[in-house]
């Protein structure tokens, strides 16, 4: 009688499931479905901490893809960046959204003591007329 454990059977199974997560993996984006208005901008430099405030075009804020009320953001911006430990806050705020409630939560950043904010944007596309040059 053999008592040896035959392990061809499990090195299969795990090769086959090591590609699937493979191929699969980079599918799987995280983030917060936002339409971001497109301009003409260089890209920033960037940490791989970010600390991201989404605005939607409902008026609902996101910090860091969780929902959160405006009425303490300050508090709760100051709490993530002293545990991420940088000090730029990226804010991507829905093209549909109200200037009042961009102007509002970057207020809020400033009581925070954040003095640096980076405005999210997508590439512009070059294929349609840019509308505001005259």
């Amino acid at each position: 009688m053999m008592s040896d454990i035959n392990v061809t059977p499990l090195v299969d199974v795990m090769l086959v499931l090591l590609i699937i997560f493979m191929v699969t993996a980079p599918m799987m984006t995280q983030g917060l479905d936002v339409d971001l208005p497109k301009v003409d901008a260089q890209a920033l430099q960037t940490e791989k901490e970010q600390t991201i405030i989404t605005i939607k075009a409902d008026g609902s804020i996101y910090l860091d893809e969780v929902q959160i009320s405006g009425f303490n953001l300050a508090f709760q911006v100051q709490q993530v960046m002293t545990t991420k430990g940088n000090q730029i806050v990226f804010l991507k705020a829905d093209q549909n959204a109200t200037y009042g409630s961009v102007a509002t939560i970057m207020a809020q950043l400033r009581q925070a003591g954040i003095t640096s904010i980076g405005l999210v944007t997508e590439p512009a596309d070059r294929t349609v007329p840019n509308l505001t040059k005259n």
